[in-house]
């Protein structure tokens, strides 16, 4: 069955000067976060956020359960991992473009050795949800080490 996840966005103002609030609805997880263009295009330290900076979390958080499953169903279940994600935008001649999300991993698999964490990478990196979304559009890579 298809699942909905739904959240909302509002926006005062101009793009330059004005300011806004992302919520999720279907969680409530996420309540009123603030967001302007000036954290989005210029500065990440105004206690504010931005979609590029929600893609990465959510990229990061749909890679990790991707490939923990992956590790699980392979026999070698990880006793963790811990991904970061790094999302690149800049302006185009289209206008400001996302063109890349760089996954860095690094895990905790016993029974595993690093080539086989870096497939199990690799499979994760073309099979999440997110990174399905993103691929043709958005330039895609994965750094996986194993630690331990």
């Amino acid at each position: 069955m298809a699942q909905v996840r739904r959240a909302v966005a509002q926006w005062q103002g101009d793009l330059p000067t004005g300011s806004g609030t992302v919520s999720t609805v279907t969680s409530s997880t996420i309540s009123s976060l603030p967001t302007s263009w000036r954290a989005r295009a210029e500065a990440s330290d105004t206690g504010q956020t931005s979609p590029e900076e929600l893609l990465a979390a959510a990229h990061a958080s749909c890679y990790s359960m991707a490939l923990s499953n992956i590790l699980a169903k392979g026999g070698t279940p990880a006793t963790s991992v811990e991904v970061t994600v790094d999302v690149t935008a800049d302006k185009r001649e289209a206008g400001f473009t996302v063109l890349s999300s760089a996954i860095t991993v690094s895990g905790v698999v016993p029974g595993l050795d690093q080539a086989g964490f870096e497939a199990a990478a690799a499979t994760a990196k073309d099979g999440c949800p997110i990174s399905r979304a993103l691929v043709g559009n958005v330039e895609l890579s994965v750094t996986a080490t194993l630690t331990a």
